[in-house]
């Protein structure tokens, strides 16, 4: 019974997803971004395949994590304003049943978006680097699924739970950069501030994921990954999916409705 209960309210989420045209929006978002890689290709002089491949990588990926992460907050948002929540809750439904359907709908609509957004890069690069860099935007959309869960659990309001997945997101994209810089050998005016915030640098790279390595233009333009560099990320993935669910689920059981 409680299986069949997470399934029906996953069933929901899709077809939510569905009747308010999610797919259409993904689908016509993906051919701007390849419209505007084949612009970019015919205007430049060298290397314009490659131009072609490495931008429409990165705007695909950037485009799935604003739509997919945007969605759930919206969606969850309303459930909260329209008193949705409350009414479905009164179907003797737990609190962890609901955080749990709603999430295997949103890593459903997760796998379908990078599955969507692969497709298009066959035309452009190997089936293998295509095949490890789709699960790879799998697993960060489900990284993402997961923290716009908490967010909105959390927040309960858009521009807030907006506000905190894109600071989050940036940070871990760019820490190891800035964990580079933060190791620079140049000279400073001040040697214990800069090795306190060295220090602090450090210990953020140990509690973010790295998303930097997940989902690189790299392996499509240049060389596939490796299916181990993807099992790692797989790691990765679930580790913080679950932290983050159980996160959310510990919020949402503390809020009164």
């Amino acid at each position: 019974m409680t299986h069949r209960r997470i399934l029906t309210l996953a069933r929901f989420t899709l077809l939510e997803a569905w009747r308010t045209r999610l797919p259409l929006l993904f689908v016509v978002a993906l051919a701007v971004v390849f419209g505007a890689a084949y612009f970019f290709q015919q205007l430049a002089i060298t290397e314009s395949v490659r131009l072609q491949i490495v931008f429409s990588a990165a705007a695909s990926r950037l485009v799935a994590v604003f739509v997919l992460s945007l969605y759930i907050l919206t969606c969850i948002v309303r459930e909260f304003n329209d008193k949705g929540l409350e009414l479905t809750l009164s179907f003797d439904l737990r609190r962890s049943h609901y955080v749990a359907g709603r999430l295997l709908g949103y890593l459903s609509i997760a796998m379908v978006m990078a599955l969507v957004a692969s497709a298009p890069q066959l035309i452009l690069a190997p089936a293998t680097a295509v095949a490890q860099w789709g699960t790879s935007l799998a697993l960060e959309l489900a990284v993402v699924a997961a923290l716009s869960l908490f967010c909105v659990m959390t927040f309960t309001q858009l521009m807030p739970a907006a506000s905190f997945i894109v600071g989050f997101y940036l940070l871990a994209r760019t820490l190891t950069v800035i964990q580079l810089m933060s190791n620079s050998p140049l000279a400073v005016e001040n040697p214990a501030s800069h090795q306190v915030i060295g220090w602090l640098i450090d210990g953020l790279a140990l509690v973010m994921p790295a998303l930097d390595r997940f989902t690189q233009s790299a392996w499509l333009a240049d060389a596939a990954a490796g299916w181990p560099a993807i099992g790692s990320c797989a790691l990765q993935a679930g580790l913080y999916s679950v932290l983050l669910v159980a996160a959310a689920m510990f919020d949402f059981y503390r809020r009164n409705l």
